[in-house]
């Protein structure tokens, strides 16, 4: 019984490195990840900051937490009345910028 739970214990974080926090919201994902040329003749709507957890201990699947950064900004975007977002750089730290447009 012990061994069991010592195990979970020592588990769980790799466990939360594997798992996303974030989940697209209905209006979210109705918003379209996009690229600079495809909003050319869009509405600017304004800036997102999106962020989450790199590490829980120990670093996360990086593909993982830029997801979740998507998903957040996907969000964001739709609270915002935008319809597309275009990522500003890359993701760093668990944090990456994002202009949300309304085609």
């Amino acid at each position: 019984m012990i061994v069991r739970y010592v195990l979970m214990l020592l588990l769980s974080p790799a466990l939360a490195a594997c798992s996303s926090f974030v989940t697209v919201s209905e209006p979210g994902a109705t918003v379209a990840q996009a690229r600079g040329p495809d909003v050319a003749h869009c509405q600017y709507v304004g800036r997102i900051d999106s962020q989450t957890r790199a590490k829980v201990l120990i670093s996360r699947n990086p593909e993982l937490v830029q997801q979740e950064l998507i998903d957040l900004a996907r969000n964001q975007a739709a609270t915002m009345g935008a319809n597309a977002i275009v990522a500003l750089g890359q993701p760093e730290s668990g944090t990456q910028s994002f202009n949300a447009y309304r085609c």
